[in-house]
Formats: structure tokens, sequence, C-alpha cells
């Protein structure tokens, strides 16, 4: 019977589902039919795979050719699915054994010299391949990134000519192991020694990495807010193994995340530019492709300058800030990516920067500072935990300030904080639920009255009130504290800068 099937998978999002290579070879003028939604690089395939297989040495069998990449109703794009296709016509018109392809499945692009390149999408191919129980076969040049799925099994090839040799039992295939991946690498970041002066918007990014806060940096040109920021993944927690698994399968997929098996395991930092666009942020095109605040999923996404954003591209961020996911729905699929990041801004006060300067050089008028203001919308603001003024600093004190406390000591803190959190609710400060934060964020009766007048006078909305008691119970973590006491509220208060920026 000159029909096969070989299995390979697509690439859905981080997703892979499992797609079957249908193979008929029959009677009649010679041709090749693909079926099945392939886009325009699997339609290219019959002619990569033609050259490929003439190249090896095997024969393109002169029939009609009838392909299916089943199931039908899902797209097909790339050229990951080369190799399937190849060793379908092949096995069809018995050049190679059909027997061990039920239990394999095959990814790789062809050259026409039948060489295999490396494709995008390999690590969650390779985890669905070890859910499914199947052996994975990849190019060689995949090795690496295939290899952090510890539980597949996977072997890697050159060319098609080594898998048909392989499948002949003429040579085995080398298996991909753990040390084929890559290693962990020391943090990259700079270190928090190197800030000197701004004691309070340290404080506020300890705050931040201890409960994973969003935080938002308020301060003239040139007071370090960047700076700060850049150090934030560096006082971060470690992330999991299963945390870098995602975080990387979204860098695998991406055409925009350089060269991230170099930064295998390290928290993302993103830091795209104020005109950058809403599918930029978010994600989205034809195919929708991961954007900035995915890429930064289990790391900070940094929005510098957060006024010049515009008002419609920020407003896409308030879903997934409140979800840890983004959506992205087109006519003919949707697709799901895991968001989960903590958001770092840094805006000045006023549109030449200099409000509040005891030195007059502010020359913005109250409407001008309202509109710059107002250029972020409330619900925005109000998923913002931390509002932190960033003064200026004298450069007498840059040269006569001792060296700052390094991310290590601090690190050490913000790690102590986050296991009493895990082991208290099982997640960070900033991701409690409503009954959660009920139980966990309980207040003595004198301190609720006095926060809800507090609140009342700074005409602050209900989930700034919330964000306030997870923020308090941060502090309170942070000093090893049992319950939430009137310091911690007081403090907690005191970063919320920009309320009052508008109060005044």
């Amino acid at each position: 019977m000159s029909l096969s099937t070989v299995y390979t998978r697509a690439q859905v999002g981080i997703e892979s589902p499992l797609v079957q290579v249908e193979v008929h070879l029959s009677g009649g003028l010679p041709s090749l039919s693909l079926v099945g939604l392939p886009e325009t690089a699997v339609k290219e395939s019959k002619d990569r795979v033609r050259s490929a297989i003439l190249n090896s040495h095997y024969e393109f069998p002169a029939k009609r050719i009838t392909i299916n990449l089943a199931p039908a109703d899902l797209p097909k794009e790339g050229g990951r699915y080369d190799l399937a296709i190849a060793l379908g016509i092949l096995a069809s018109s018995e050049q190679v054994p059909k027997d061990k392809l039920t239990d394999y499945e095959f990814v790789g692009e062809l050259t026409l010299s039948g060489e295999l390149r490396p494709v995008t999408g390999i690590l969650p191919t390779a985890l669905r391949a070890a859910h499914a129980g199947k052996t994975l076969i990849v190019p060689a040049g995949n090795a690496g990134e295939a290899a952090l799925c510890h539980e597949a099994r996977i072997l890697q090839a050159r060319s098609l000519s080594e898998v048909c040799s392989w499948l002949h039992n003429n040579e085995s295939l080398p298996e991909v192991s753990a040390e084929d991946a890559p290693v962990r690498t020391a943090r990259l970041t700079n270190d928090l020694s190197e800030v000197k002066g701004q004691v309070g918007a340290r404080r506020a990014l300890e705050i931040a990495a201890a409960g994973q806060h969003n935080l938002l940096f308020i301060g003239p040109p040139g007071t370090g807010k960047t700076m700060l920021a850049s150090r934030l993944p560096g006082i971060l927690p470690p992330m999991s193994n299963d945390e870098a698994l995602v975080a990387a399968s979204v860098a695998s997929i991406s055409h925009h995340s350089g060269d991230w098996q170099s930064r295998w395991g390290q928290r993302p930092f993103r830091a795209p530019h104020h005109t950058s666009s809403g599918v930029a942020l978010v994600g989205g095109g034809g195919n929708p492709k991961p954007g900035e605040i995915s890429l930064a999923h289990g790391g900070v996404l940094f929005l510098d300058e957060l006024p010049e954003y515009s008002r419609k591209v920020l407003d896409v961020l308030r879903e997934p800030l409140e979800s840890g996911e983004i959506v992205i729905s087109r006519a003919n699929r949707s697709v799901t990516y895991p968001a989960s990041f903590q958001l770092i801004a840094a805006m000045n006060p006023c549109p030449c920067g200099y409000y509040g300067d005891p030195s007059g050089r502010c020359q913005c008028t109250p409407d001008q500072i309202r509109r710059y203001q107002g250029q972020t919308s409330g619900p925005l603001l109000d998923r913002i935990d931390l509002h932190v003024d960033v003064p200026p600093v004298s450069p007498a004190l840059l040269q006569q300030a001792p060296p700052s406390e390094p991310s290590t000591a601090v690190r050490d803190r913000v790690m102590a904080a986050r296991d009493r959190q895990m082991r208290r609710q099982g997640c960070a400060n900033s991701c409690l639920s409503g009954q959660q934060r009920d139980d966990v964020c309980r207040l003595l009766e004198s301190d609720q009255a006095w926060l809800l007048d507090t609140i009342a006078r700074l005409n602050l909305s209900a989930r700034s009130y919330h964000r306030l008691l997870t923020v308090a119970r941060t502090l309170a973590d942070l000093n090893d504290a049992d319950s939430i006491q009137r310091q911690h509220l007081m403090e907690a208060i005191g970063f919320r800068a920009l309320d009052r920026y508008r109060m005044a």
C-alpha cells in the first residue's frame, strides 16, 4: 500500500499540537498536491523536499503524490514540516521502512542539499512530545534548546540521509543529553552598589522586588530612574525551572528575543521605546506572535518616559496586569500567551521635567502639568502599587557618598520575605485574591479607621486601597512581622507620590 503517516508538530503560540503528515502515491501524471491549510512557506516545501531527496541519492517518485497535513483546520506555517514530508514520500515509495515511524516525531527544515536547518519553537515541541511519550528527532542545531526538556528522549540529525540511514538500522542517531543544554550563567545585571544616594528609591525597589509590586519612579531628568530600574532583576529571586521553561518557550518562538539561550534562567528585562505600538507591546499579527509583555514574562517590563506612550497603547496593559496572560484573537484563531511581568515605569513630573525644583527652572503652566500627568489613565495608575519620588542628587554627594549596599545583600532580604509569603499563602503579596487579602492583611480596628480616613482624604479608589494593604503586608514581611502595624501603613501611603502631585 503506497500510503504512509509521519508525525510532527505545529506551532500555535507556545503550544505544539500534533500534526499527521499523510502521504499517498497513486497512478497518473506526476504531480504533488499539498492540502491541510498550508501557508506559503509550507507550500514551498515541495521544491525543497524534491531537491533534498534527489541530493540525498534517493529517487523522487514520478507519480501523483497527495500530502495531507491533518488536522485540516489547523493553519500550518514555516519549514518545520519538511523532514516529515520527505520521510512520508520515501516511506510511501518503499525507499525507507515504515515500522519505526509510528513511535517517533520529526521536526526540521531541509536545505536543497538535504541538510537539516534549525527551526523555531523546538522547546514547546519537545515538552509536548515528552508528555505524549514519543521520541523526537530534531536538527542538530536545535539540540541545545531541546535539551532543556529533561523529560523527553530526543535524537539529533544533521541531514535527511542520516535519518534515512538510521531508519535502515545502518547507523544510530546521537541522543541529546542534559550536557547539551545551555548553562545558567551568572547574573549579567548591574549592581545596586553603583547607585549613590536615592535612599527612598532604593527602598521602594526592594519593596517592589519582595512583594512583586509594580513601581513608578517620578523625578526630573538625570536623577537615576533608568539606572535604578535596570537593577531590579539583580535583586529578584532566581527563576524556578518551570518559570524558566515558560519564558524560554516564549523566547524560542519570537524573532525579537536575540540570543536568549545565553541568558537562560535569568529574569528578562524588556525596555520598549515609547514609540512602540500596541501590537508591539501585547503581540499580534495575522499569525499572532508574542509581544514585549510576553517576552518579559517572569521578569521586568520597563517603560521609560511613561506619558510619552500613546494612551491607547498603555491601556492595553491593564488586562494582562491583572490576569497574567494575554489572549490575542483573530478571525480564524485565538492564541494565549503568558504575560506575568513586573511593571516598572519612569516619568517626569511635568513636560520640562523640573516641576517643584527650588531654582524655579520649571516654566510649565498648571494646565500643561495636568495634561502631561493625565496622559496616563487612572485605571492603569491604580494598578501601580508604588509611586516614588526620585529627587536630584548633588554632585558633591555623588563624590562623597560611601559605597551603597550591594545587590546580593538586598536580594537576601527579598528572598527571605518572598519565602515567608510562599509559605503563608503560596504566592507573592501582589497576587493575593480577595479572600486571601482579607485573611493576610487584617488590621486592628484603630488602624482600619485611620487608614479609611486617609484613603478618603487622598480620594483613592478601592483598588488603590487594596494595593496599599498588600504593600503594607510586604513591609511587614521585610520586617519579619506577623501582622501589619501602623508604621507599615504610614510607609505604604508615603509611596503614593503621584497622588500628592495631583492634589497639589
